[in-house]
């Protein structure tokens, strides 16, 4: 069997017959069958390198123990960056939403409720660009709409018009018009309650593994 296989156009890793895994690695795979109702892609992928994949596993324990001295939203955001790194876009959802309620503070909380909406108009440059936009969930979490550019993975974070505005970065004119929208205390609320229905909806851990789960049944 090929190490990559193609199903649906999509590239997955190919797993290798259960006898073949080191016991350590079968184990941490029925663990994520009965947790997750399937094999996530990099247990697959690592499985193949068993001593690799002990040294992984080891490097997550190490950053999620409760004494780590790394900070929570910190340990996070890099188990976010391992998981792009292979494959996982599971793992990539969960992790992010895990670094979403850990990194909120008081401190935060506290700034975002003094703010009428939130603007995150990112910029790509050259191979730099916004993968997501987690304190736009942030800022919906608190009933906040938010203008967000074009680029990256910004517009997701919003639904155009309901709870927040998308313009390409350079579009001056379309910038105002968005502000300009925004004015109104009535419309501000109105765009915060559906960003806080959204959130709550789609963007809590449970709700991403739900997903996660529904697309690859």
């Amino acid at each position: 069997m090929n190490a990559i296989e193609t199903a649906a156009g999509v590239a997955r890793i190919a797993g290798l017959p259960g006898a073949r895994y080191p016991w350590y690695v079968r184990l941490i795979l029925a663990a994520q069958r009965r947790k997750y109702g399937v094999e996530l892609e990099p247990a697959r992928l690592w499985g193949r390198l068993p001593r690799s994949f002990l040294m992984l596993t080891l490097l997550y324990r190490t950053l999620d123990r409760g004494g780590s001295p790394i900070e929570p939203a910190l340990r996070s955001l890099v188990q976010v960056r391992v998981s792009r790194i292979n494959w996982c876009p599971f793992c990539v959802d969960s992790n992010g939403a895990l670094a979403l309620e850990r990194g909120v503070t008081q401190d935060k909380l506290a700034a975002l409720d003094d703010c009428h909406a939130v603007v995150a108009l990112s910029r790509t440059v050259g191979a730099s660009v916004e993968g997501f936009g987690i304190t736009v969930l942030e800022a919906a979490a608190r009933e906040r709409p938010a203008i967000v550019s074009t680029e990256g993975g910004l517009p997701e974070t919003i639904v155009e018009g309901e709870t927040g505005f998308a313009v390409p970065v350079a579009d001056e004119p379309a910038f105002m018009e968005a502000l300009r929208a925004l004015v109104s205390p009535q419309r501000r609320a109105a765009l915060g309650a559906a960003a806080l229905r959204r959130v709550r909806a789609g963007f809590t851990a449970a709700a991403m593994a739900r997903r996660f789960l529904e697309g690859v049944a």
